[in-house]
């Protein structure tokens, strides 16, 4: 069974357009468990729509407590033993559950895919995430610079155990669930862009941070990582 825990916040303008490309490559069994983390708003009358045609999809209030709390409560409400990650904004491409499942089937614990970076209208701006990032797998090269992003992940269920509930110092899910990932089970990467990475001016992102911080964060997920 495939769960899909996606995290929303005033997700209403794209939110249709994702479930659609996601739904569209599930089976008639699995799941997508939408937490939104402002509840009473066009959001949830959007899903709760859906899920009144389409029984897959959940809807789930929030803990309202920001985004890495609400992909901790959407993770943790998944009853799949496959997961995905999926942010509101996004397009997932046809063959995107196909391709991943593969992976994990084969034996990863955890896979990363490449993604097309994309404007509001879905318009190309960089044809590889990973190229531009310089996106490669290993524990301490991606606690010096991230290489994971949640929309673009899928990993086993028996990952839960290790990453919930996700502590409140972690500066990013994704590169803690990468990390611990990293540590007890096999990463691969598909090098081929599975995602439409939508950027506009509405993305839910962190506020700047100073150089103490970020030596801070990788200090704090180092230590975090080492002793789980």
């Amino acid at each position: 069974m495939i769960s899909v825990a996606l995290a929303a916040y005033k997700g209403e303008r794209y939110i249709a357009e994702q479930l659609d490309s996601i739904l569209s490559q599930l089976g008639p069994a699995d799941e997508v468990v939408v937490s939104d983390d402002l509840p009473g708003g066009e959001t949830e009358q959007i899903v709760r729509g859906i899920a009144k045609t389409d029984p897959r999809v959940r809807y789930v209030e929030g803990p309202g407590q920001g985004v890495i709390r609400n992909f901790n409560f959407a993770i943790g409400e998944t009853r799949g033993d496959r997961i995905f990650l999926a942010d509101q904004d996004d397009v997932w491409l046809p063959d995107k559950v196909k391709r991943c499942m593969a992976a994990m089937d084969n034996g990863a614990l955890l896979v990363l895919h490449d993604a097309k970076v994309v404007d509001a209208e879905l318009a190309v701006k960089e044809p590889s995430f990973f190229q531009l990032h310089g996106t490669r797998t290993g524990y301490l090269a991606n606690v010096v610079r991230n290489s994971y992003m949640g929309c673009c992940m899928a990993f086993r269920s028996e990952l839960k155990q290790y990453i919930l509930p996700i502590p409140d110092r972690v500066p990013m899910h994704d590169q803690y669930i990468g990390l611990l990932a990293e540590k007890h089970g096999t990463v691969e990467l598909i090098q081929e862009p599975l995602l439409l990475y939508r950027q506009h001016g509405d993305n839910v992102t962190g506020h700047p941070t100073s150089t103490r911080d970020k030596l801070r964060w990788r200090a704090d997920i180092l230590r975090l990582t080492l002793t789980n």
